[in-house]
């Protein structure tokens, strides 16, 4: 159990290593350092102690690559179908947009239909009132046969489509 003081330089030489590995492995370890009289540092080791099988160089980088290639493959595949899913929600719901817009459309045309039959009912309805004439066989009970015939027929059409 020698103790030996050596500058990361040194001990790198002694590992085989770099002297930035070297560093590395001193401060993962631990190991107690100082400064040696012209200012680099110098760190009290047990080269016993020390087990260090250096890695290839780049080899841990090519290792690294290779998962983190495979890590983004698996999330492109991954926003593949999170983009197939919302696209299929997608299209769905502008179906039923769509499906919605024209129930709206033929709302519309009923209530502009109701609206204009109000509107000459209203008129019939008026001059009915302002004819002053007694309802009979003549102008007058023709015109409130004929309204009453077309509100039948106004109510046969409404109860067809509903």
């Amino acid at each position: 159990m020698t103790i030996e003081l050596l500058t990361y330089r040194a001990l790198g030489d002694r590992l085989s290593v770099s002297p930035e590995a070297a560093r590395s492995l001193a401060r993962r370890r631990r190991l107690p350092r100082s400064r040696s009289a012209d200012g680099k540092a110098l760190v009290s080791v047990d080269l016993a102690e020390i087990r260090h099988a250096p890695q290839p160089p780049g080899s841990r980088r090519v290792d690294k690559i290779a998962v983190l290639a495979a890590q983004v493959e698996a999330l492109e595949a991954r926003l593949e179908a999170n983009a197939a899913a919302h696209r299929a929600d997608f299209e769905r719901e502008r179906e039923r947009a769509d499906r919605l817009m024209n129930e709206l459309r033929e709302a519309s045309a009923a209530t502009r239909a109701a609206t204009e039959a109000m509107a000459w009912l209203e008129r019939e309805v008026t001059a009915l009132r302002t004819a002053g004439r007694t309802v009979g066989d003549g102008p007058a009970g023709r015109r409130v046969g004929h309204l009453a015939a077309t509100l039948v027929e106004a109510d046969r059409k409404a109860a067809a489509r509903g």
